[in-house]
């Protein structure tokens, strides 16, 4: 049975709470750590926020026939890596930021040095609790390698890279996909593919996760660019127009923003259609991504 909207939002919302309970207990740092390193931490890792990437952790293994609360930790690690990141891309070095999700980023409300180390901090805390929150320690050492892989070199960190270079090299439609398929792609396939090895997915069922991330993720990197044009920046909790002033390229810039639109309802058609085979586990994955290309946020 198809999931509504109003059944979609309803799941998110009760996904959303379930993690950001985990996400509170999981941030508690023990004794040691500097109190404005812990406030830090805690300030964004705690801010509102769609918890896209672990709520995909969690749809993955209840569509390969999992509970979800066993994905749980996993989900919480992913975020903290994505958190991590977004740290680390609003600092003056890299995209200048200074709001995000709706409050200062973290080097303005506390300042560079502590928002680089709480960035760093949530790196390490994701892999700690992989290692000792997954079980058994073969599937943790699993969920590590491909955590570890997606944020990397030559994935997460190698996209921001060239995407901080776009201006540089040549701008093509096919260069501007290979960014964003490690920058923003990569970090959707981990959260798939760990949310299917907990279940213990066959082949086959991770093949369909993977090509289904592979779609989301590009279609939800074109709808951030969209927004970026025409979005509203209350609702957005960030600055709007950013990208077109600092000369990056963008799906719109490049393809014109009716072209880009044509482009999303392409890429969510392919991602619903790739996750078929789950049947009948896969309606709210097919929902979710009907969700990503209408966001206004």
């Amino acid at each position: 049975m198809p999931v509504t909207s109003s059944t979609l939002a309803d799941q998110l919302r009760q996904l959303r709470q379930q993690i950001d309970l985990a996400l509170d207990r999981y941030s508690v740092i023990e004794e040691g750590c500097p109190d404005d390193l812990g406030e830090a931490i805690r300030y964004s890792l705690l801010a509102p926020g769609k918890r896209l990437r672990p709520i995909l952790v969690l749809l993955a293994a209840e569509a390969c026939g999992c509970p979800s609360e066993r994905a749980l930790p996993a989900a919480c690690a992913i975020e903290m890596v994505h958190c991590y990141s977004l740290i680390h891309d609003d600092l003056p070095a890299m995209d200048d930021d200074d709001l995000r999700r709706g409050r200062p980023s973290c080097h303005r409300q506390f300042n560079e040095a502590i928002a680089i180390l709480a960035g760093d901090a949530l790196l390490t805390r994701a892999f700690e609790l992989l290692s000792t929150e997954i079980h058994p320690p073969q599937l943790a050492a699993r969920c590590c390698a491909e955590l570890a892989k997606a944020a990397g070199a030559r994935q997460l960190i190698g996209g921001q890279a060239d995407d901080l270079r776009g201006v540089e090299g040549k701008q093509h439609i096919d260069r501007l996909k290979a960014i964003h398929q490690r920058k923003t792609g990569a970090m959707f396939l981990a959260s798939l593919r760990m949310g299917g090895m907990i279940a213990e997915a066959s082949t086959n069922q991770l093949v369909s996760l993977v090509e289904y991330g592979a779609k989301l993720g590009l279609a939800f990197q074109v709808v951030d660019d969209l927004l970026d044009v025409g979005g509203d920046e209350a609702r957005l909790g960030k600055r709007v127009g950013k990208d077109a002033g600092r000369g990056k390229m963008t799906f719109p810039g490049l393809l014109g923003v009716d072209a880009s639109r044509d482009l999303v309802k392409r890429l969510v058609d392919d991602a619903c259609h790739a996750i078929a085979p789950l049947a009948p586990r896969q309606t709210t994955l097919e929902a979710l991504a009907r969700y990503v290309a209408e966001r206004d946020r």
